[in-house]
């Protein structure tokens, strides 16, 4: 029998402890070795055995999960999920967690509401399941490099496939981005290497409703390009990067001479909302050889066959190589699906990016 990953579950409400214990628990590879009310317990726990997986909750007593967070990445690092409420307010404390290491985000179920728990409990066992086979390596390093190594660990829409030919090749270019499990820390890789007149970019990166603002916010003071959550009829444009909004499905769309985005509601495709495959369909639909494609880390296979729909129309198609990705999951199922021209290292994508658009 395949072993099964562990989970250390912290979080104050013992409400929330239950319920998280019950939906990961459903899943026969999934095993709760234990709950803990703060930080404190969770050390002491952490002591005695080893989780694979932390899921985290943010506001708790005697210490907040942040700075749990770095202490425990600064020490041993483990993959920790974190999980919050649906705020605006928390979203951007949510953002700093990433940074500091967090591998994704987790929405807390709503405790009385059973339809949205049963709706919710896939989305939380693949979250588990995806930061179990993340790597560390780069949160660790960026983490001690902030903080320094002191701090110590104590116990104290779904498209039909294109039917037709997209207008022919023009000057103007339109890169379609998709990532999921490690995407919010190699997007902003990527967009703080590009320049200001880079060509208009649309991303699709797994992230719960809400945060998306906060998330495109932050990107926005640190890049070159301008930086937004997207809303329906947005033009692409050059300069200019549009965030699906979590909870929606974004597509590209063509209207006349330009490139704007749809932003449209729907059921769950390849299991998430936003999809990327939503966004690579439409742009083999409405841009195929004047868009290029880039697959990031992430988990699943969410991308795969619309990648494979924008290569056979004509767009130019990269991945994250395998070495770089936290989780190589939705790259490594775009190159099995055929759907990709080139796999490069996170450091070169913005290379490939300047180098399609300097080559048209």
């Amino acid at each position: 029998m395949a072993k099964k990953i562990r989970v250390l579950i912290v979080d104050d409400s013992a409400s929330v402890r239950q319920v998280m214990t019950q939906v990961l628990s459903a899943d026969p590879e999934i095993e709760v070795m234990g709950v803990a009310a703060d930080p404190f317990m969770a050390a002491k726990k952490i002591q005695e055995e080893i989780p694979d997986v932390i899921t985290l909750d943010v506001e708790m007593p005697r210490m907040d999960g942040i700075t749990f967070l770095r202490k425990l990445m600064t020490q041993r690092p483990i993959p920790v999920v974190m999980c919050s409420s649906l705020t605006e307010a928390g979203s951007e404390t949510l953002m700093q967690a990433l940074e500091a290491g967090a591998v994704d985000i987790i929405l807390k179920p709503k405790i009385a509401a059973a339809d949205h728990l049963a709706e919710a409990a896939d989305a939380i066992r693949e979250t588990v399941k995806g930061a179990a086979s993340a790597r560390l390596g780069n949160a660790r390093r960026r983490v001690i490099a902030s903080m320094g190594t002191s701090a110590k660990l104590t116990a104290d829409v779904v498209l039909p496939p294109p039917t037709g030919r997209a207008m022919a090749k023009t000057t103007e270019m339109v890169v379609c981005v998709g990532a999921s499990t490690g995407g919010t820390e190699a997007l902003r890789e990527l967009l703080v290497a590009l320049p200001a007149n880079t060509p208009g970019i649309v991303i699709v990166q797994h992230m719960p409703e809400k945060f998306t603002a906060a998330f495109a916010k932050r990107l926005n003071s640190l890049c070159e390009v301008e930086v937004k959550e997207a809303e329906h009829g947005d033009p692409v444009l050059r300069g200019h990067v549009l965030i699906a909004p979590g909870g929606k499905h974004m597509l590209l769309e063509r209207q006349g001479a330009r490139y704007v985005v749809a932003i449209k509601d729907g059921p769950l495709v390849s299991r998430h909302k936003p999809s990327v495959d939503v966004l690579f369909r439409s742009a083999a639909r409405s841009a195929a050889a004047n868009a290029m494609g880039v697959i990031m880390t992430g988990m699943g296979d969410d991308g795969a066959r619309g990648m494979k729909e924008m290569h056979e129309a004509g767009a130019f198609t990269v991945a994250q190589d395998e070495e770089t990705s936290v989780v190589f999951g939705m790259p490594k199922e775009a190159i099995a699906h055929g759907g990709v021209d080139r796999t490069v290292s996170l450091d070169q994508i913005a290379r490939e990016i300047l180098g399609a658009d300097k080559r048209r």
